[in-house]
């Protein structure tokens, strides 16, 4: 295991397409830390499940299951002063905070001739001489040596210089084309990077030649924020922009999906197949109690703090102080609902929480915390025991719930650091998969399209949108087909163009030519 202490610069993969890559993050002016100085993010550190199929307290529910009781500001940031949301999720608390969903506006866009789908990506080497090349066009434009980005390098050096996110999303192409070939829209899907071949730029140029005039893009990422969204509405807003083809292609993008039932589906089978692993596991042991305490770490990439803050539209109270945090709480409620619905054996003596890991940048800029090794150092373990005689925490679930594939930083920051840091400690942990192209998660993500994709079918005959939350003011379930002019606009750095921006009484320029 690294020896390098915790909640310094882990070196991230930088692979990750649903937030801030820490390579990218670590080129971060420190000065834009003092408008965010001494925030810390907000986790749930634990919530607590009553006995199942119990509600002796009144807290909410959500289909049809109780919800985790209390919702504790994380252990660095007491005063919750990143937030104004609840300190105990209750039903009056629930109601009242539903953030962005009091916005009244429709978030649905009606549906389109989109003739070509391309599902977008982060991107990511493939052999060791494009390694340094690609981390490049990562830090582009903010002067990073190449000597420091050989510190990231060596996570991929180690992995033959080829990041699982390329073959990830081969697969998922290819589970997309068979979806939408029998299932429909039928409609031709393509694949773009934004740092590695395929290029975004490329590939909308070569759509544009073959006569493509609305392209529908379908980013691999789930939550609100500047690089899961925001930045991905500028590549290809930059990409029109410098071809030309502004008026000329439109381009519309299918909005963050967290909250899809596939999604949430896929998690929850993981989570429950591995409760069930270490339950099994304990019980093999000797020295195994009777009835083991369980933590569940829900885990996602931290983001500096004035970044998640920046996320969401304006003007919106979250829980956690950021729609980045809140989103992730909601579906990691959302996936322990599924599993107390179908196995709540499962979730007996068992406590969550949700954590970051692959931070980067100068130690004086606050990012989310708590680290998911630190989290794991903070626990009551069998290596480690409390003083006062509290329970020891035997077994942990490590569930990679802000990642949609398998790329670097899921293998090296879970796989290799948080399950070395588990064997430490004496605790039985596995590592649950990410969607990948589990059926269900493939399966909403071609509902999204079908949403969009005008195929002659009458508007009351159309499937609904789909979501495990609740639905928005306007009636609406989902976060926004158009974004807000500000949604997920970071503080600082020059104005850039953006598709899939809402205006209101804009009309459409584009046209066909």
């Amino acid at each position: 295991m690294s020896q390098q202490p915790h909640g310094a610069t882990r070196g991230c993969g930088c692979s990750h397409p649903g937030s801030s890559s820490a390579v990218e993050a670590a080129a971060e002016n420190t000065s834009a830390a003092s408008s965010a100085a001494g925030v810390a993010g907000v986790a749930a550190h634990p919530a607590r499940f009553a006995p199942a199929h119990t509600n002796p307290s009144g807290e909410g529910t959500l289909n049809g299951s109780l919800l985790p009781d209390d919702v504790i500001p994380n252990r660095t940031d007491s005063a919750n002063t990143a937030s104004n949301g609840p300190a105990r999720l209750t039903e009056q608390t629930l109601g009242e905070y539903r953030s962005e969903r009091t916005i009244i506006r429709v978030r649905a866009e009606e549906p389109r001739l989109y003739d070509l789908v391309i599902l977008s990506s982060f991107g990511g080497p493939e052999g060791q001489e494009d390694v340094i090349p690609f981390l490049r066009n990562v830090t582009a434009g903010r002067g990073i040596p190449d000597e420091r980005l050989e510190e990231v390098a060596t996570h991929y050096r180690a992995n033959g210089g080829v990041s699982p996110i390329n073959e990830q999303n081969r697969a998922l192409l290819a589970a997309l084309q068979q979806a939408l070939a029998e299932r429909g829209p039928h409609i031709p899907i393509t694949w773009a990077n934004r740092n590695w071949k395929p290029y975004v730029k490329d590939v909308l140029a070569e759509a544009y030649e073959n006569g493509h005039r609305n392209v529908l893009v379908l980013a691999t990422s789930a939550y609100p924020g500047y690089s899961s969204c925001r930045q991905y509405r500028e590549d290809y807003g930059i990409a029109l922009q410098q071809l030309g083809l502004e008026g000329r292609m439109h381009v519309g993008k299918i909005r963050q999906f967290f909250d899809v039932p596939g999604f949430a589906r896929a998690f929850a089978d993981g989570l429950k197949d591995g409760l069930a692993t270490v339950r099994e596991q304990l019980a093999a042991r000797d020295s195994g109690s009777l009835n083991p305490r369980l933590r569940i770490m829900f885990c996602t990439h931290s983001v500096p703090t004035s970044a998640a803050n920046e996320a969401g539209p304006r003007g919106v109270n979250y829980e956690g102080g950021s729609a980045y945090v809140e989103k992730h709480l909601q579906v990691a409620r959302a996936v322990l609902s599924l599993v107390r619905d179908e196995a709540p054996q499962l979730l007996q003596n068992v406590e969550w929480e949700l954590v970051y890991q692959s931070r980067s940048g100068p130690l004086s800029m606050p990012w989310l915390e708590p680290d998911v090794n630190d989290a794991l150092e903070a626990l009551p373990t069998p290596a480690n025991p409390a003083e006062d005689g509290e329970a020891p925490v035997e077994g942990v679930v490590l569930v990679p719930l802000g990642f949609v594939s398998d790329h670097m930083e899921v293998k090296w920051d879970l796989d290799t650091e948080a399950l070395d840091t588990c064997e430490r400690l004496g605790v039985v942990a596995v590592r649950t998969p990410t969607p990948g192209t589990h059926p269900a998660y493939v399966e909403s993500l071609r509902r999204l399209i079908e949403a969009r994709v005008e195929n002659g079918v009458p508007a009351d005959l159309r499937p609904e949108r789909e979501s495990v939350l609740a639905p928005s003011a306007s009636g609406q379930y989902g976060w926004f087909d158009e974004c807000e002019p500000d949604c997920c606009k970071p503080g600082r750095g020059a104005e850039k163009p953006v598709v899939a921006e809402y205006c209101t009484g804009c009309t459409d320029r584009s046209e066909e030519d």
